[in-house]
């Protein structure tokens, strides 16, 4: 993989994040833990390149966005589409989701781990969680999204590093 400056970037997000899907990672190399993801943003927030992500409260990888500095979000192409529906339906509680899609732990410099396998790796350093307050959402978006109330919890990250394969 080639690092590359964010600003570089000529996808669409929107393709990116809610058709293609991504892996939001954080922990060590050695001790990782992986999600699908299809809902979060790219833009620029507090002077610098960013992404935000989503994690409801229930999720295991959720504990390692928390305690960890950094997490890196992963693109990859259409051959690991069942990867990352396993990714998205298992617990790394009881799966070791790495190692059941074959994939193979890198570290940014930070010490984030990502995925050799990638097409595109986002490292960010977290400047920002929230619990979503249901205070402050429509009745609809509650109704539709929310039935269980597992709020998520919004990350925003500085995007610190790019690469591309």
């Amino acid at each position: 993989m080639r690092k590359i400056d964010p600003k570089q970037l000529d996808k669409n997000a929107f393709s990116m994040i809610g058709d293609q899907w991504m892996l939001i990672t954080a922990g060590t190399g050695e001790n990782c833990n992986t999600m699908t993801a299809s809902w979060g943003g790219l833009g620029v927030i507090w002077g610098a390149p960013s992404a935000t992500c989503y994690i409801r409260p229930q999720r295991y990888t959720k504990e390692f966005v928390d305690r960890e500095d950094f997490f890196t979000l992963s693109f990859f192409g259409e051959e690991h589409r069942k990867a990352l529906q396993l990714c998205g339906s298992k617990s790394g509680r009881e799966v070791d989701k790495v190692k059941e899609c074959g994939f193979t732990v890198q570290t940014a410099e930070c010490g984030a781990p990502y995925f050799q396998e990638a097409e595109l790796v986002l490292v960010c350093r977290k400047r920002f969680a929230q619990p979503m307050d249901p205070e402050c959402m429509s009745q609809e978006i509650k109704t539709k999204w929310y039935p269980e109330k597992d709020y998520h919890t919004l990350y925003i990250g500085e995007i610190m590093e790019a690469f591309v394969r």
